[in-house]
């Protein structure tokens, strides 16, 4: 993943977490924290230490536990399609799949035929499960 300058990771964190405070429902919620949990971890290895996780500390934790596979799922997704398209290297993402204008933004980014990717990730997402 790319490092961020600091200001990057700031206004980051502030939409993951208005997303979280829009969010209701159990799962939706926890969803929205992991998002926060990860875009707080991926700061901190960005080598952006100052930054600080902006709930209580155990919320990290209780993000985490989603976290984990939710991103998983969606890197072991993008791993197998990148096979699935012939990509030149292997993709490394972990944004939702189910949104196109994501798949159109990997596939630019990893230079592979737009259509071919979205009909590929479509055929791929009616086999896999996701976490919301």
């Amino acid at each position: 993943m790319p490092k961020y300058d600091l200001q990057w990771h700031q206004a980051d964190m502030a939409d993951e977490l208005q997303e979280y405070r829009e969010a209701t429902g159990l799962i939706d919620v926890w969803s929205e924290l992991s998002d926060v949990t990860y875009t707080y971890t991926r700061a901190v290895w960005s080598g952006h230490t100052a930054i600080a996780f902006p709930l209580h500390k155990t919320w990290l934790y209780v993000g985490v536990i989603y976290m984990i596979p939710k991103y998983t799922l969606r890197w072991r997704f993008f791993r197998k399609l990148g096979t699935m398209v012939h990509s030149k290297k292997p993709i490394s993402e972990v944004r939702n799949p189910k949104k196109a204008h994501k798949i159109n933004d990997i596939a630019a980014q990893y230079n592979i035929d737009p259509d071919l990717f979205q009909a590929q990730a479509t055929k791929l997402s009616r086999r896999s499960f996701f976490l919301p």
